[in-house]
């Protein structure tokens, strides 16, 4: 993503929760200084550390991390529900920490939204009262508003259940609801928090899905928290791993698969199925000059993930051309290539 537009940068975020945070930051000679052992001495409680990350414009950005390891406590910071200690975050430019609260709850209503892991449907208002109660915070008159509610419901696949109830719905129908409720606003920057770990396995598979084609329709800057790195891998364009408040490792899915930075990316990714996450062309070879004798059996996109393509080796000695995004050939694989990975795990 480095030719994209920054949406959202954090410069050494720090949250720290105890008496006099702030100074003991302060008067540390530095981020290296400020170890947890440190902090424990301090009397405090190290919740984000000296958190450094860009999210770029239109991706899907997923922070991950065991319970406790500080990633729900830093996409409050990034909203500021909860106040950083230290640190700075841009907004399209803008450093929110040096915004003023009625500042705060105008980007909150009118450029964020926010999904968590529990629906917080109120429970006295419709499917359509729901989804239009943001704007009615906003003012919008109840015409628009109950126009733009209408197409955020059909949007999530809730057609003709407006005048339901949240206890009237499935799980799954409830948290659609939720996530057209945090549509509703128009969002620049989308933040889902856990948004389906409540939610039985099937149903979770289903809003996956679901999410990703709101994802190709909308094209959402969306920072997404979760501890399941099969979830993650799923949706993301990028990861960032958490450990004990900080960040081990940022990088797309194959980074982390193929150079682990330490042994706590390397076992939170050991039993990953790698043909459902490399690429085509991590895999490929260079192009020979001249087709195979009988040709080539088809043709696959470099993004294209090894297990999709699988189907397309009918005998043992196949070989697809690679072609790029503008239909260039820039290399070939044959299906011992793709056996390969598909046995490495």
């Amino acid at each position: 993503m480095t030719d994209v537009p920054a949406k959202l940068v954090c410069r050494s975020v720090w949250k720290l929760f105890g008496p006099r945070a702030d100074r003991f930051l302060a008067a540390s000679t530095g981020p290296s200084a400020v170890t947890i052992e440190a902090i424990r001495a301090a009397g405090l409680v190290a919740a984000v550390r000296h958190v450094d990350l860009t999210v770029s414009e239109g991706e899907i950005f997923v922070i991950m991390g065991l319970s406790g390891s500080g990633k729900s406590t830093l996409v409050r910071c990034m909203s500021r529900l909860i106040e950083p200690t230290a640190g700075e975050i841009l907004f399209n430019g803008e450093n929110l920490l040096a915004a003023n609260p009625r500042r705060m709850i105008e980007i909150r209503r009118h450029s964020m939204g926010m999904v968590f892991q529990h629906f917080a449907l109120l429970p006295h208002l419709s499917v359509l009262g729901n989804v239009a109660f943001p704007l009615e915070i906003q003012g919008i008159d109840r015409a628009k508003r109950a126009d733009r509610a209408h197409r955020m419901i059909e949007l999530v696949g809730l057609g003709g259940r407006e005048h339901f109830f949240p206890r009237e719905l499935s799980g799954g129908q409830q948290q659609r609801v939720g996530i057209a409720r945090s549509l509703a606003v128009e969002p620049e920057l989308w933040f889902l928090d856990e948004p389906f770990s409540a939610l039985d396995p099937l149903i979770r598979r289903e809003m996956q899905d679901e999410f990703m084609r709101l994802q190709s329709v909308l094209k959402k800057t969306i920072v997404f928290i979760t501890h399941d790195f099969d979830e993650a891998i799923r949706l993301a364009d990028r990861i960032a791993i958490m450990k004990d408040g900080a960040v081990v490792q940022t990088g797309t899915p194959e980074d982390l698969i193929l150079r682990p930075a330490d042994g706590y990316v390397a076992e939170f990714t050991k039993n990953v199925i790698r043909a459902k996450v490399l690429k085509v062309a991590s895999v490929m070879r260079p192009a020979p000059r001249r087709a195979p004798r009988g040709g080539f059996a088809g043709e696959v996109d470099t993004g294209a993930k090894i297990a999709d393509i699988a189907h397309c080796f009918e005998a043992a000695d196949d070989t697809l051309a690679v072609v790029d995004s503008s239909g260039k050939r820039v290399g070939v694989i044959s299906r011992d290539d793709v056996v390969a990975v598909m046995m490495s795990g």
